[in-house]
């Protein structure tokens, strides 16, 4: 038995140790690209950020990212959701960046992991907790003891909570770089010889860490070795690493922009995005991620600021809730499938330019017998006829045809061959005869305490003196009082009220009633407030709101920015012809953090009993009110939004959960019973508000011959019309599409057969699918617009 059992100990070393061996991955990189267990590897990589998901979500979205072409998933790390109270840690629900990096795993994909642990990312604070802003001789992302000691221990934490899961690719997981620091040579000038030492110090302690896996730097020129620098913007095609041993990486290639209030949503079309990503390859780039790939929502108080939206759909690949955003998706998708492709001759090939002048270019790769080439127009005005290899190729301006063995034309960014989807959003059907949308509300008022005997109830300290809103508030609300009593019989009628403030909203308040409210405009932090009062005899109360839209993330010091009301706090009156100014900032002030609507957790579901709520004489148009309905799931599986038409600013919960504003993940919903609370502090009406699902309701195609053209509904529903098809010469674009001067008479009928009643359908556009066209001289194409 004995001998037995040294056997079976011994086949377990073995076979422990060979398994070890089969799933460790040795990560490396060259001049030319990284390498996975030696062999050099094309990597395209896109951005998705568990916080603006969920754990419902990854799967999905992860595999989408797949089927588009990618094969890896890049996140930052937030610092502040991670340790939102110093030495107080939180990785549950959306927050668990274990179970995200083991769900990318899952699905087959490599992982980039950058720490920072500074992020930007539009983000409240860069990423940063605001506790940090008050420990005593910090001096953040620089050469600062307190700082580094801070950066340090959560740097740490990470790393070795990924050690511990056996993430990295050394131990056999999915992360295959990681990043420190995050975008530093953009401000490192403002920081002198203390930010040269930072940053060498940020490298000694990622290297001390021995991941097993290369670490990069963003934007930073000087990155020390063996760090790579790496490239983020919209175009990274001139862009080369510091040393010739290290790959040309895109770590950010900006896919489309963040929407800011009161803005138009910005748009970077998918033709622009496709040529910048074939630029970067045909000059010698090898590895690349989108930011954002899905952008998604920031729920809760995340967003930075100011003014920064809840919805960070960033005109990604996949939408805000998931969709895939058509044709951006199908266009990047099929050049990711090409470039895959050519995966060994661009990573192994030699290559040769020629520059036709008027920035005109080609470029030939090289490999074992196979070859790849990439004409480029960089001319965004005229197209270019370029003579290559005896033939002649028109290549339209601002684009790059890639040539398969450098001869056929299989890709050129500027003609997009991919579905255009227009997404339309549906009221919540029900399943009764009741209307879901026709909402009952209750509501509650948002009560400002007066102040009694000098006090006020709830009030977390006083001051003689205007102090910072983060230090008060330590972000734990976007909310903070300032009270003050002022007994001072000498004010007339004519008395105003002056407010110096950092922003980025103010309502003000005299003897508990509202006289007046103001937001800073595009953009700024501080602006003066201005209000006529009026004054009693004897004691009068002043209570100054001050509301934050998101902290700054961004730029050199951003952590020094103020928020709130910093001063002075002025009245001016007329006492007989004499105008007399009084300067508050250094009366006794009391502070209270946050609404009373948020300390009673008015958005609880098991606070609904706990107060009191009314059901007549619903107000509208008033501020600082709390609303609550109730509402059935709508059907389907198609994502879920809700329409606040018709109210101002403020916050919003479904089940309790802070959705940021309009989008509600499917798994924050129950079946039957839902509850929505609403906090308007601008006043609004509520009787508009429904629920809606975001789908596919129109897909229109416009492919050149020679390639597929796929369509597709979405949550199930099937294509219903084709409204248009023509195969020829169509003019026009979706909506508005019109026969050409020449067209084949079949292509309707074929479509037809088949795509009606199917989710989807593939066409394969040529003549022999659709029928000649007797078109002259023209490149065939195939126009469709059909109805789900």
């Amino acid at each position: 038995m004995m001998g037995l059992s040294n056997t079976l100990l011994a086949f377990c070393l073995v076979f422990s140790f060979l398994n070890f061996s089969v799933f460790a991955i040795d990560v490396s990189f060259d001049g030319r690209a990284m390498k996975i267990d030696g062999e050099r590897k094309i990597i395209l990589s896109g951005a998705i950020h568990y916080p603006r998901s969920t754990p419902e979500m990854w799967p999905s979205l992860f595999q989408k990212a797949k089927d588009g072409g990618l094969n890896a998933i890049e996140t930052y790390v937030f610092w502040n959701s991670h340790e939102p109270q110093r030495r107080q840690y939180d990785f549950s629900g959306n927050l668990d960046l274990v179970r995200f990096i083991k769900t990318i795993q899952k699905e087959g994909l490599y992982s980039v992991l950058r720490i920072g642990p500074y992020v930007c990312a539009e983000w409240n604070y860069g990423g940063f907790p605001v506790w940090l802003h008050s420990l005593p001789g910090i001096k953040m992302r620089t050469k600062n003891d307190v700082f580094m000691n801070e950066m340090a221990n959560f740097t740490t934490l990470i790393v070795n909570m990924m050690k511990h899961e056996k993430l990295f690719a050394s131990q056999g997981g999915p992360i295959i770089v990681a990043q420190i620091e995050n975008e530093y040579g953009d401000i490192m000038g403002a920081f002198g010889d203390d930010g040269k030492q930072y940053v060498n110090w940020c490298a000694k302690l990622a290297q001390s860490y021995q991941v097993g896996v290369p670490w990069i730097m963003c934007q930073q020129k000087d990155a020390p070795q063996p760090m790579i620098n790496t490239c983020n913007g919209f175009y990274c095609d001139q862009f080369y690493p510091n040393n010739n041993n290290s790959p040309k990486i895109w770590t950010e290639n900006w896919a489309g922009w963040f929407k800011s209030w009161g803005n138009r949503d910005p748009h970077r079309t998918a033709e622009d995005v496709s040529f910048a990503v074939a630029r970067f390859f045909q000059y010698g780039g090898t590895f690349q991620n989108y930011y954002m790939y899905h952008g998604g929502t920031n729920f809760g108080r995340t967003s930075g600021g100011p003014y920064i939206t809840t919805s960070y759909d960033y005109d990604a690949p996949l939408d805000e809730y998931g969709n895939l955003n058509q044709p951006k998706w199908g266009h990047l998708k099929n050049l990711h499938l090409l470039l895959r492709s050519m995966e060994k001759v661009l990573t192994y090939g030699f290559s040769r330019n020629i520059d036709y002048g008027n920035m005109v270019t080609a470029t030939k790769y090289s490999y074992a017998g196979k070859s790849i080439c990439f004409l480029g127009n960089a001319n965004s005005t005229n197209d270019a006829i370029i003579n290559f290899q005896n033939t002649n190729y028109i290549v339209p301006a601002w684009s790059v045809t890639i040539l398969s063995d450098c001869y056929k034309e299989v890709y050129n960014t500027a003609k997009v061959n991919a579905q255009t989807s227009i997404m339309v959003k549906k009221d919540n059907e029900a399943d009764d005869e009741e209307e879901p949308y026709r909402l009952k509300w209750e509501w509650r008022d948002e009560r400002f305490e007066h102040m009694k005997n000098g006090l006020v109830e709830g009030s977390l300290m006083s001051s003689n003196k205007l102090m910072g809103q983060k230090i008060i508030t330590n972000d734990t609300s976007d909310y903070l009082c300032f009270n003050m009593s002022k007994s001072d019989p000498i004010w007339g009628r004519e008395t105003k009220l002056h407010v110096k403030t950092m922003g980025h909203v103010i309502q003000a308040f005299v003897n508990g009633k509202h006289v007046g409210s103001q937001y800073a405009l595009n953009g700024h932090y501080s602006f003066d407030f201005e209000q006529k009062i009026k004054l009693k005899l004897g004691e009068n109360q002043l209570s100054l709101l001050s509301a934050t839209v998101g902290l700054a993330n961004y730029g050199a010091n951003f952590d020094q920015i103020e928020t709130g009301i910093h001063g002075p706090v002025q009245l001016s009156g007329r006492t007989g012809n004499v105008i007399v100014t009084q300067d508050l900032s250094s009366n006794k002030w009391i502070y209270k953090v946050g609404l009373r609507g948020e300390q009673q957790e008015l958005y609880n579901i098991n606070n609904f009993r706990k107060w009191k709520w009314y059901t007549n004489y619903l107000p509208t148009d008033k501020l600082f009110v709390w609303y609550k309905t109730t509402f059935k799931a709508p059907i389907g599986t198609d994502p879920v939004v809700v329409d606040l038409m018709g109210l101002g600013k403020g916050m919003a919960w479904v089940n309790g959960q802070s959705i940021g504003r309009y989008h509600v993940p499917r798994s924050f919903l129950k079946v039957d019973h839902n509850t929505l609370v609403l906090f308007e502090e601008f006043g609004g009406n509520p009787w508009n508000v429904k629920f809606q699902t975001v789908t596919v309701g129109k897909a229109c195609g416009n492919a050149y011959e020679g390639n597929t053209l796929e369509l597709a509904c979405q949550g199930g529903q099937v294509i219903s019309e084709i409204k248009f098809a023509s195969f020829g010469e169509p003019k026009g674009a979706c909506g508005s599409f019109k026969i050409g001067d020449c067209e084949s008479p079949n292509a309707l009928a074929v479509i037809n057969k088949q795509c009606l009643g199917k989710e989807s359908c593939s066409i394969n556009v040529n003549e022999l699918t659709l029928g000649p066209t007797s078109c002259k001289g023209i490149e065939n194409r195939l126009a469709v617009e059909a109805i789900c």
